[in-house]
């Protein structure tokens, strides 16, 4: 009897048109895949299913990184770190975190304001083209969680430079992660040390003379700032750069943003909807043996929801590859996840980038892609979707 020849998961890398299996899995919502880590897994699919896996306690985010539990790929974090919000919650510093990453804290979008009008300031002195991912999206998010943190500005290129091995997709254990992982920890135990530090990472330190606190160490402390660094800047830079490339796709929508910027907010939810920059699905482990749509789950069995494919659920979204900046509910899309792992930075992800394009449409009206949009250079087996460059004129 032949055995079934497995789709191999993920799909296309390029975020700039929605992979073909997309439309192909709506009749079988809840998919056989094979990882790039060779082994198998449901792929999670239809907005109702993807939202009852994302909720269901029986479906596990921690167990993922169990010894011998199948996987999407290699890890390039210790697998502690995958619930590291779990970790957070556990060790008391939620609080502090969630303080820390609200953008009404302490002046936040005041900063983002003019950190973003001081990088636009810059581009439109050096003139066209420009690469916006290199000068503007990236330095963007990273000087944000310096700013958070509490550590300099200029050591954002040093710890930038591990996210490229750090978010990687591998079949296998990536030697750079764990030398990366090291020095980055080793970093922020010195700005622990440093009384200099501002921030998060100060309010971390203050923590050591706590006696409620005295089992946190100090690389337990600098895990929450290696990863918050980590998990930020690539979640913030991702979606602003792929809400970029697709605004400039959709020129009638700049126009529309352009003559009613109080939309914005609006948009960015449909922005996100439409967003391609998450480029795997988000993994649960089953705890128990649970009935999903037609399918039966078993205990130990590895699902990947599927992100773009819920957002685009004509079910749910009708029209779902028009770009409706007033689509009423634009705000159900699951790009940040959902249940006990909603991402507790939305709020800042979400007005990071309502800020950053507020300036670029006030002082580049005209802003358009340098090159055809079939020359962009899609990055691969990475955990985002994102261009290598991103060329722009204005």
């Amino acid at each position: 009897m032949p055995t079934e020849t497995l789709l191999d998961f993920p799909f296309s890398a390029r975020g700039d048109q929605l992979p073909h299996q997309v439309e192909e899995l709506r009749d079988e919502p809840v998919k056989r895949v094979r990882t790039i880590a060779g082994d198998e897994a449901w792929l999670v699919s239809s907005y109702p299913l993807c939202k009852q896996v994302l909720e269901d306690p029986r479906f596990s985010l921690k167990d993922t990184s169990a010894p011998g539990a199948p996987r999407q790929y290699a890890l390039t974090i210790p697998p502690e770190v995958v619930n590291n919000m779990g970790n957070i919650t556990g060790a008391g510093l939620r609080k502090a975190v969630l303080k820390a990453i609200n953008p009404k804290t302490d002046g936040l979008t005041d900063w983002m304001r003019s950190r973003a009008s001081d990088l636009v300031d810059g581009l439109l002195t050096h003139g066209a083209p420009v690469d916006l991912r290199g000068q503007f999206t990236n330095p963007y998010a990273e000087d944000l969680h310096c700013r958070i943190l509490g550590i300099p500005q200029a050591d954002a290129p040093r710890l930038a430079a591990s996210l490229d091995i750090a978010f990687m997709n591998s079949a296998c254990p990536i030697t750079g992660a764990k030398l990366n992982w090291d020095r980055d920890i080793a970093y922020m135990v010195e700005r622990l040390d440093d009384p200099a530090t501002t921030g998060l990472v100060a309010e971390l330190a203050a923590l050591r003379e706590d006696p409620q606190y005295a089992h946190l160490t100090d690389e337990m402390l600098a895990t929450v700032g290696v990863t918050l660094f980590g998990a930020g800047v690539i979640s913030t830079m991702g979606f602003l750069t792929m809400a970029l490339v697709s605004l400039i796709q959709h020129p009638e929508v700049w126009e529309q943003l352009r003559a009613a910027p109080e939309k914005i907010p609006g948009a960015v939810d449909e922005l996100l909807r439409i967003n391609l920059s998450i480029g795997d699905g988000l993994p649960r482990l089953a705890l128990e043996d649970v009935t999903l749509g037609d399918v039966e789950v078993k205990k130990g069995e590895l699902l990947l929801v599927l992100v773009e494919a819920a957002n685009t659920d004509p079910a749910v979204f009708p029209d779902p590859h028009v770009v409706d900046i007033d689509r009423h509910n634009a705000a159900t899309h699951l790009s940040f996840g959902g249940g006990q792992h909603y991402c507790p930075a939305t709020a800042l992800g979400k007005r990071h980038t309502e800020i950053a394009i507020e300036v670029l449409l006030e002082k580049m009206p005209g802003l358009q892609l340098a090159v055809p949009v079939d020359q962009l250079v899609w990055r691969t087996r990475f955990m985002k979707r994102l261009p290598e460059r991103l060329p722009v004129l204005w």
